[in-house]
C-alpha cells in the first residue's frame, strides 16, 4: 500500500470511534435544566472551588451547586475561547464584573488570544 492510502485508511478507522461534538448550545441547556433564571447581575463573587469556564466563543459559565452563572459576551464571541482553554481574567479581588477582560490560553500556547469584555452574569437556581 502507498503511504496516503494507509493514512486515509487510518482516518476512516479512526472517524468510527470518535463520538460527534456536543453543540455547545445543548451543555448548557444540560447544566441549566431544572434551573430558574434570575436578574442580570453585575458582579459575581469568586469562590475556591467555583471554576470559570468556556463553553464556547461567546458564553461563560461559572459556578457549581444551587446557583450557576451565565455570561453572554458582547457582540456575542470572543475569538478562541474553547471549553478546555485557560482563563485568564483581569479582574477586581474577590469579583468578576461586567466590563473585566477575558482571555483565553490555548493547550501548549505561551501567548494567550485577544482581550473581549464580559457582559452581565444571569443567575440560575435550583427552586
Amino acid at each position: 500500500m502507498h503511504r496516503s492510502t494507509l493514512i486515509v485508511a487510518a482516518l476512516l478507522a479512526s472517524a468510527g470511534c470518535t463520538r460527534p461534538a456536543t453543540p455547545a448550545g445543548s451543555v448548557l441547556a444540560q447544566q441549566l435544566s431544572g434551573r430558574v433564571a434570575g436578574p442580570p447581575q453585575t458582579c459575581v463573587t469568586t469562590l475556591q472551588g467555583q471554576n470559570l469556564r468556556a463553553l464556547d466563543e461567546g458564553t461563560l459559565v461559572y459556578g457549581d451547586g444551587p446557583t450557576i452563572y451565565v455570561n453572554r459576551l458582547p457582540p456575542g464571541s470572543c475569538p478562541g475561547l474553547k471549553p478546555l482553554n485557560t482563563l485568564i481574567v483581569d479582574a477586581q479581588a474577590g469579583h468578576i464584573c461586567r466590563g473585566d477582560r477575558v482571555r483565553a490560553l490555548e493547550i501548549g500556547a505561551i501567548i494567550p488570544g485577544p482581550s473581549c469584555n464580559l457582559g452581565d452574569w444571569v443567575p440560575y437556581r435550583t427552586p
